[in-house]
């Protein structure tokens, strides 16, 4: 089963971007895309969504990582 994460980046510039996919590729997922949200009055993007992909089946016992939310409730 493909497992899904998207990591919003506010900061869109080269380094931080950089530090998000090298960050989540060394967690095990790898990089689908990046999306970009622009500004009318600017050309540079306001905000990024990072998209990466992980194949839970082919980790045995891999559970997906707990969510903002879920480490708040547990």
């Amino acid at each position: 089963m493909t497992v899904y994460k998207i990591v919003e980046a506010s900061t869109v510039t080269d380094e931080a971007l950089e530090q998000i996919v090298n960050t989540w590729v060394a967690r095990g997922w790898s990089l689908d895309g990046i999306q970009f949200a622009m500004r009318e009055s600017s050309k540079r993007p306001a905000m990024a969504f990072v998209l990466f992909t992980r194949d839970e089946s082919s980790e045995p016992g891999a559970q997906p990582e707990p969510q903002a939310e879920d480490r708040a409730l547990g």
